[in-house]
């Protein structure tokens, strides 16, 4: 008897070898496929999830595809003609001697192999036949093997597991809250969580110490392949410790659960500041599994007559033998695609040998000076072959840009070039200045402010965009992973940013007074950080589309086409909870 034994069967479908040759066993499963030998034989390959068996049953059973079924006989070798090496179980084959038909099924929506494309909404709606795929089958399994090591991960740091409420307060945020109706309190609402970020805080003020949460959030935005309206993440807060204390914690966490799904443990989580990564990949997320970074050219164009070039920032970045990879159609679809992301245009020049070596030919090359040719081509350290790209504009702009196409020409797929960790730290404060004047957060406004620019929360207007904050990222191949921060225990640092954002004593009091009055009473210096474990997982087992690694998703435009969500309310229910539901706005 094995772990998976029961009272119905022995033996697992993909766990029997030759060694099992000459015993009886009972296996239950799935008939994945059917085909006839001879007129009075069948082979049935029954499936569970631990893989397919081989099973040679009496042609006269009914057996048909996605039947369960219970058969027992004894575990034979194949032929050695017929073995299959590909297959787990391909040197053996049970010879039948009852079968059992446990359920009967109607014909599958769609063929269960990987090679046939089948349209989401089709797999969505027979969720519960898609499950049956090898591939999801393996995913969710290792995310499960992801949520234990992370647990194991987290206990050996001292972190204790706590839940925290599902029916909250609505947030400062709260145009992306989902509400839930009061029946006792009608005309009031419970806002489901879109973190635990107050709660976990307030465990620190009650002295937990260290706090850890496989938490379910919802926040209602758009969705795309790497956010749905529902999602996990692991959430944590410790007490007297400061950002490399948390790196310490979460880096352990991560790499207990990549050891646990690769077999090899990370052991590099470099740190770079966020400036350093806007400046070099033009993004806050780099994926740093290759070169062709980013390249500052302002300084070369300084004083340069080409009038395409006259802005306040030039940068370029160079494709290696470019010039085989690319077509002119591609070129020019490059600029158009450019265009939409906000660019005035995208100049590009192909790097040929030249009398006296590299030289820029074709595209904007004839604009510029003798100097500067050499200039770009020693700055991009580029070769005969490679294709170069340049933009000019104002800063944000240009980073903007080049980071997105630089995507474009060179991201690997997502299952190769290895997992490339990466802490980005030093995010500014605020990210930009509102129309009275008053900086927007870049993150929650308890976010504590970086050491040395505390004095820098005296200055005004476009100068405090340079304040850096004690936030940092982990990002995972281009992917954030999550974010965290050190926040603000000091009521006269959390005062003077309630006042630089507007928020006056009252209003901060509405909306963040049960925080507020709990840090009256002892609040310990604490930081924390949050990462998805929808994105972790889709990136160690090589997916696209965190959809790919839950159960069950909901689609891109939010809906749920296995029970119809979101749906109508019954009106009797809508009178009981005192809503009103109007007619569309047109």
């Amino acid at each position: 008897m094995n772990a998976l034994s029961t009272s119905m069967r022995t033996d697992m479908c993909g766990q029997l070898t030759a060694s099992d040759a000459g015993r009886t066993v009972t296996v239950c499963g799935w008939v994945d496929r059917r085909r006839e030998h001879g007129e009075h034989l069948a082979f049935i390959d029954l499936r569970d999830h631990t893989g397919i068996v081989q099973c040679v049953v009496n042609r006269s059973h009914d057996l048909r595809g996605e039947y369960v079924a219970r058969m027992t006989g004894e575990v034979r070798p194949r032929p050695d003609d017929t073995a299959n090496l590909d297959l787990a179980t391909g040197e053996i084959e049970i010879e039948v001697t009852e079968i059992e038909i446990l359920s009967e099924s109607e014909p599958s929506p769609f063929p269960l192999d990987e090679r046939t494309e089948v349209d989401e909404t089709l797999r969505l709606r027979h969720r519960y036949v898609d499950l049956r795929k090898e591939r999801l089958q393996r995913n969710l399994r290792t995310r499960a093997k992801v949520n234990s090591a992370i647990r194991r991960g987290m206990e050996q740091k001292g972190f204790v597991e706590i839940e925290t409420p599902m029916l909250v307060a609505s947030t400062p945020e709260g145009a992306r809250d989902f509400v839930v109706p009061s029946r006792n309190q009608p005309g009031s609402f419970y806002a489901l969580p879109q973190s635990p970020q107050l709660f976990k805080q307030l465990c620190m003020v009650g002295g937990i110490d260290r706090y850890y949460q496989i938490a379910r959030c919802l926040r209602d935005e758009d969705l795309r392949a790497d956010r749905q309206f529902e999602f996990m993440q692991l959430d944590a807060e410790a007490s007297f410790v400061d950002q490399d204390d948390v790196f310490d914690f979460i880096s352990h966490a991560v790499a207990e659960a990549t050891e646990a799904v690769t077999g090899e443990r990370p052991t590099e989580f470099p740190h770079i500041t966020w400036l350093d990564a806007m400046e070099r990949y033009g993004s806050d997320k780099p994926d740093t599994r290759f070169a062709m970074e980013l390249v500052e050219l302002t300084p070369l164009f300084e004083n340069t007559e080409a009038r395409v070039f006259q802005a306040p920032c030039v940068k370029g970045i160079r494709m290696e033998a470019g010039v085989e990879a690319l077509s002119r159609n591609q070129i020019d679809a490059l600029v158009d695609t450019c265009k939409q992301w906000g660019a005035k245009g995208l100049a590009w020049m192909k790097v040929v040998d030249g009398d006296s070596g590299p030289a820029l030919d074709a595209g904007v090359a004839k604009f510029l000076s003798a100097d500067e040719s050499t200039e770009v081509i020693a700055a991009l350290e580029a070769q005969p072959g490679d294709m170069v790209f340049l933009v000019a504009d104002e800063r944000r702009m240009v980073r903007h840009v080049l980071g997105l196409l630089r995507l474009e020409l060179g991201r690997p797929p997502v299952n190769e070039g290895g997992l490339n960790f990466l802490w980005v730290v030093d995010f500014p404060l605020f990210e930009a200045i509102n129309q009275d004047g008053k900086p927007i957060p870049a993150h929650h406004p308890f976010t504590m402010t970086h050491p040395d620019d505390i004095e820098g929360l005296d200055a005004e207007g476009e100068a405090l965009l340079d304040v850096r904050s004690q936030a940092y990222d982990l990002v995972l191949n281009g992917w954030e992973l999550g974010s965290g921060s050190v926040r603000i225990h000091r009521p006269e640092v959390q005062s003077r940013i309630f006042e630089l954002l507007g928020i006056g004593a009252e209003e901060a009091q509405v909306k963040f007074g049960f925080l507020l009055d709990a840090f009256r009473f002892g609040a310990p210096p604490h930081a924390g950080f949050a990462f998805g474990i929808d994105r972790l997982t889709a990136l160690l087992v090589g997916e696209t589309n965190i959809r790919e690694v839950i159960a069950f998703p909901k689609t891109q435009s939010g809906g749920d086409p296995l029970t119809g969500a979101p749906s109508p309310i019954d009106a009797g229910h809508l009178e009981e909870l005192g809503i009103r539901v109007l007619p569309p706005s047109t």
